[in-house]
């Protein structure tokens, strides 16, 4: 998904450190305490005192012939809690580090002992333990193995695995646009572990060049389904711990015209439950697999005139985990079928009820406390650009309450123990640094504060709405000169990103700022905009995500383009020094504004962009444009390259030619394009670099820099 780094465009490291200083605390199971890293030990605190035990030292930590303890990245717990998985020296796979090595510490007898022994240094995923904690699985070189934790004796589960017939985790295009990774689980009774096999051998490569790590260049291969293309066929099946055997689950559907996102078992050792989508991801349906036989019923299903979004969308990328209640017959089910995001409770019969209700969406589910009877989630009824806890009883016979402090307006983060009775909390606004404490719930009485990290202070954000001439009212911010004096004009500069992916208009810290640029834009004289219109992921209810339906390039830069218009009618804007920039799909948007709208933006900067959408993956376009087979013309209309003949401004393109994500073909392919039409612009490749536009000696600092002046030249700061 085009998303994974446009946040780090406008926000600050040291606010991204603040606002997520603990991130690695594991919470007790009975939550009355945590688990943490501390120089380079890991430590416990019982709440509410705070009380600090050290748990594992340094010096356990140390593999027997080092010097130095393992640099934990990671650290999971068996059951019983005797034992404690470590993970460290992580590699990356795609966007994050999943595999690495794995160590088994004993907590009692104080022996360190590797994973995994034998196997390639730095290969292990998401290995975990059994619930009764005799053994670990683990996933290696696309094959699955179990471990026993007493002798060390290691058995492989699956021996078919290669490049492309994948088992226990997946391809490119599910892990970056379902959020895919963690591939299989282990079964209640820890007999058996049910997995997914993807078969991507039918999948394409995508060859990108690499011409600069050695005297002869040599191609790097992705296996890429372009959209268009038909999906790698999925597989479910359950593997016998003992035996090694396989028995396939029977799951309706042609598999390469469906996907699987989700799957685990269905609270007990007899059941699976899936999730399947169809290709265009307009039909849902719920499934219970029967573990033995293999046969599969529908107990749900759900269709959408547009899309589908499943578990990720709502659950911070992650689509693992099924949210039964303890009687396990039954569990929550998020939903947008009534018009707005809601959770609702679904038997295995197949009975709903909704339980959320009203004109407002669940931005996302954060604890179900059973014992008191209620689900814990985040929503902002009021302002679609802030984030509150919110809670609601089960049964759904009590109105909505909200915990986050009223008096602090903004957004409201929160990490909630397993038993819903304490939670880290952090709060900031666009101009409040990030303040984080711990708070027991439901009254949220804070029990201890942690000092701030952030020390700069930026420059003032304001937020505004703004009504087009089509009627639709946008959220956005504004970052106005230091020194603004309303009798001048200033020049305005646009940040954009505008697709499903990612908004860009949340009233959090980090808001306001623009990485790229060095210095300051306020100081320097420039009016900082953004404007989140439709398609964007607002919680602004179905109707406004969801008008950008095989509209992309269309409705969401028309809305720009009319907000914009609006705002050159305010009486300090130089209309004359108008510019906008954005990465990725907000790369896109950049270059279909300066094409399809010159008479309003003088300058653009484009980073990574899509300037053909049929170059892209066919999970995310496929699911927001349909197929190209049926509606190319849609695919065509929103296109960058189709309207780059119009181009009149001036234009900054930059791309990384190891892209894997959005390929460096879009580079050409606008290239080509805009040398038919004699249409003068400036490029910048960076050999190798991928999406994030960062791997490169010195390439920070030269893209901050290009960027700068660039912006200067073209689009001079200060009022006039």
């Amino acid at each position: 998904m085009r998303k994974q780094y446009f946040v780090l465009c406008i926000i600050q490291v040291f606010a991204l450190q603040a606002l997520f200083a603990q991130k690695d605390i594991k919470w007790r199971q009975d939550g009355n305490g945590y688990y943490s890293k501390e120089d380079n030990a890991l430590v416990e605190y019982k709440l509410p005192a705070f009380t600090k035990t050290i748990l594992v030292t340094a010096q356990q930590l140390t593999p027997t012939g080092q010097a130095q303890p393992l640099k934990v990245e990671d650290f999971f717990f068996s059951a019983d809690g005797a034992n404690l998985l470590i993970y460290t020296n992580s590699k990356k796979v795609w966007r994050k580090n999943t595999r690495g090595d794995y160590w088994l510490l004993n907590l009692a007898a104080k022996t360190l002992e590797q994973v995994g022994k034998g196997l390639p240094a730095s290969s292990l995923m998401f290995a975990k333990f059994s619930p009764d904690g005799k053994k670990i699985a683990y996933v290696s070189q696309r094959n699955i193995y179990t471990e026993d934790v007493f002798t060390h004796q290691a058995q492989q589960l699956t021996t078919d695995g290669t490049d492309r017939l994948i088992n226990g985790t997946f391809d490119w295009a599910y892990e970056e646009e379902f959020g895919c990774r963690d591939g299989f689980r282990w079964s209640p009774d820890s007999k058996s572990i049910a997995y997914w096999q993807i078969d991507a051998t039918q999948i394409r490569n995508f060859l990108m060049i690499n011409n600069t790590d050695s005297i002869y260049s040599f191609t790097v291969p992705v296996e890429y389904p372009k959209v268009g293309e038909s999906p790698s066929p999925y597989k479910i099946g359950i593997v016998d711990v003992t035996t090694a055997v396989t028995r396939w689950m029977n799951i309706p559907g042609d598999p390469r015209q469906h996907y699987v996102p989700r799957m685990e078992w269905a609270a007990g050792n007899t059941e699976l439950i899936i999730e399947q989508l169809n290709r265009k991801q307009q039909q849902s349906r719920i499934m219970l697999v029967n573990a033995v036989t293999g046969s599969a019923r529908t107990i749900h299903e759900e269709t959408s005139e547009a899309w589908i979004d499943c578990k990720e969308r709502w659950n911070n990328g992650d689509p693992s985990g099924w949210e039964w209640l303890p009687d396990g017959k039954s569990f929550l089910w998020v939903s947008e079928k009534d018009g707005w995001q809601h959770i609702y409770i679904i038997t295995r019969g197949g009975k709903e009820t909704l339980i959320t209700n009203g004109a407002y969406d669940v931005i996302d589910i954060k604890a179900i406390n059973s014992a008191e009877g209620y689900i814990y989630f985040s929503a902002s009824p009021q302002n679609a650009t802030q984030k509150y806890l919110c809670r609601i009883a089960i049964n759904g016979k009590q109105p909505l309450q909200m915990l986050s402090p009223k008096e602090e307006k903004g957004t409201h983060n929160y990490k909630i123990s397993p038993t819903g009775a304490y939670a880290q909390h952090t709060f900031s606004n666009a101009n409040t640094a990030p303040q984080i404490n711990w708070v027991s719930l439901p009254r949220h009485n804070i029990i201890k504060e942690e000092p701030s990290a952030a020390k700069n202070k930026p420059a003032p954000v304001e937020f505004f709405q703004v009504t087009t001439q089509d009627g639709i009212t946008m959220d956005g911010w504004m970052v106005k000169p230091l020194h603004f004096d309303s009798a001048k004009k200033y020049p305005v500069v646009f940040f954009v990103y505008t697709e499903p992916a990612g908004a860009t208009v949340k009233d959090e810290y980090g808001s306001g700022n623009n990485k790229y640029y060095s210095g300051s834009m306020a100081a320097d004289g420039y009016i900082y905009i953004s404007l989140d219109g439709r398609g964007t992921p607002a919680p602004k209810g179905a109707a406004w995500r969801k008008a950008i339906y095989r509209n992309i390039g269309i409705v969401n830069v028309r809305d720009q383009a009319m907000a914009a218009m609006k705002i050159l009618q305010w009486p300090f804007v130089d209309s004359s020094r108008i510019a906008v920039w954005g990465h990725s799909g907000g790369g896109s948007t950049t270059l279909n504004l300066l094409c399809q709208y010159p008479e309003i933006y003088k300058t653009g900067i484009a980073m990574s962009a899509v300037v053909n959408q049929l170059t892209y993956d066919n999970i995310y376009q496929e699911r927001y444009m349909g197929l190209p087979q049926e509606n190319l013309q849609y695919f065509v209309k929103g296109s960058p390259v189709t309207h780059a003949k119009n181009l009149r401004g001036n234009l900054l393109y930059i791309h990384g030619t190891g892209d894997d994500n959005v390929h460096y073909q879009n580079a050409e392919l606008l290239i080509n394009e805009l040398v038919k039409y004699n249409k003068q612009f400036q490029l910048m490749s960076y050999p190798n670099s991928t999406h994030a536009l960062k791997e490169g000696e010195g390439i920070a600092l030269h893209l901050q820099t290009l960027f700068t002046q660039y912006l200067k030249a073209h689009c001079p700061p200060g009022g006039r």
